[in-house]
């Protein structure tokens, strides 16, 4: 039975990104880049006004000062303006800098006179409020690597630089599947003995948090061709998730059917709490994670194992959420042996977290997931930790 780490490694050596593809960029929010984006032209293209004010000579302003304005510079302008000495070029932001300009005054710091005259009220500085040309991206460099994460100010560089399409990792498809006769659909009317079937679509919005596709397969019944069916619909997808029937009871079928479907096995069980009874394998380089039937466990395990790996699968280089230190508001007890994830509630007090119990850590009781803001992650060699006590959190995006 491999550790957390280990069981983690296993997993995100096992997978590698499922390919490519080219996306319009309006639509490339949340893909990762699968090249190196190099600039075509400078930003700035040309120097440009910083302000809606005057461009002038800096040697003209020196104190204050009276000019003639001699012409009118608006955003997209193309004019053929040109600042002499004693003169001034009405000018609005974005505008090109005008021949024999070497700064740009603010209209805050003029006053206008009567006619084509201006006051300007203090001294000015050579090259001030001007965005020269180059001074953000040199023709030719490179502004975005492949692998990175496309946000909105990603998107902004590369609607800026012109790229109407961009290559990206294409998005994992995930098949979705709970197993158990126990279960029923949502929108069915529960009864002693069944159990909504909650975590298909809890493990599909994961799915699709993480930027991935969810295919929902439904519900396997407890018998081996129901299995084999719906499993064998599975592995048509990028990857596999199935939910319950991994244990070790007469009922739990899922590991059997997985391994005469060619499924290599790569372990059964974590020394992790919840989700000890978690398994993963391949089968043609595809992953098949196999989860915890309770949905505290299912969720606490997608995140810890699988999130990470659908991730690499599209093209992301940081998969793993970095851990944050917090303090423990009060004591915590846990036995040895095993990482625990502690649901916990975060308060954040002068740029410090601090972490409370989000209530019964019972797996069997969800309102605690749904409550918490962080899990805590216990180490497996301790087994008690103060109040006060640093411990490490891992936080949602």
């Amino acid at each position: 039975m491999p550790t957390y780490e280990e069981a983690r490694s296993i997993i995100l050596e096992s997978v590698a990104p499922v390919g490519t593809e080219r996306v319009e960029t309006g639509r490339a929010m949340g893909r990762t880049l699968a090249e190196d984006v190099a600039a075509p032209w400078p930003l700035p293209f040309c120097d440009n006004s910083a302000m809606d004010g005057y461009a002038v000579r800096a040697a003209d302003c020196s104190g204050a000062a009276r000019l003639k304005v001699t012409g009118y510079l608006p955003a997209g302008g193309t004019g053929s303006a040109v600042v002499t000495p004693g003169c001034a070029v009405k000018i609005m932001t974005g505008a090109p800098i005008p021949a024999g300009c070497d700064a740009v005054i603010p209209s805050e710091e003029t006053e206008e006179g009567d006619g084509d005259v201006v006051f300007v009220k203090g001294r000015v500085t050579a090259r001030q409020h001007i965005r020269f040309r180059a001074e953000d991206v040199r023709e030719g460099d490179v502004v975005l690597q492949g692998g990175t994460p496309l946000r909105p100010a990603e998107i902004s560089m590369l609607a800026s630089l012109g790229k109407a399409f961009v290559p990206v990792y294409r998005k994992v498809r995930v098949a979705v599947l709970s197993t158990g006769d126990e279960l029923i659909e949502l929108g069915e009317a529960p009864s002693p003995g069944t159990i909504i079937n909650s975590n298909s679509l809890a493990i599909a919005a994961a799915v699709r948090e993480a930027g991935a596709e969810a295919v929902l397969l439904g519900i396997a019944r407890d018998d081996m061709e129901s299995h084999a069916n719906k499993i064998s619909e599975g592995l048509k997808a990028d990857a596999l998730i199935t939910t319950a029937g991994v244990s070790a009871g007469d009922r739990d079928l899922v590991r059997e059917v997985l391994g005469e479907l060619g499924v290599v096995s790569r372990f059964w069980r974590v020394d992790i709490k919840p989700g000890g009874p978690t398994a993963f394998g391949t089968k043609d380089g595809k992953p098949v994670f196999s989860l915890p039937g309770n949905p505290v466990s299912a969720l606490i395990t997608f995140e810890v194992f699988v999130r990470p790996a659908l991730l690499r699968m599209m093209g992301r280089t940081r998969v793993v959420r970095p851990l944050v230190k917090g303090t423990l508001v009060g004591e915590a007890r846990k036995k040895p042996g095993k990482v625990h994830f502690l649901r916990v509630g975060i308060e954040v007090r002068g740029g410090e977290y601090f972490a409370t119990s989000a209530g019964d850590q019972n797996t069997g009781i969800l309102r605690t997931m749904v409550l918490a803001d962080a899990l805590a992650v216990l180490p497996a060699d301790r087994t008690s930790f103060a109040a006060g006590e640093k411990v490490d959190l891992l936080l949602p995006g």
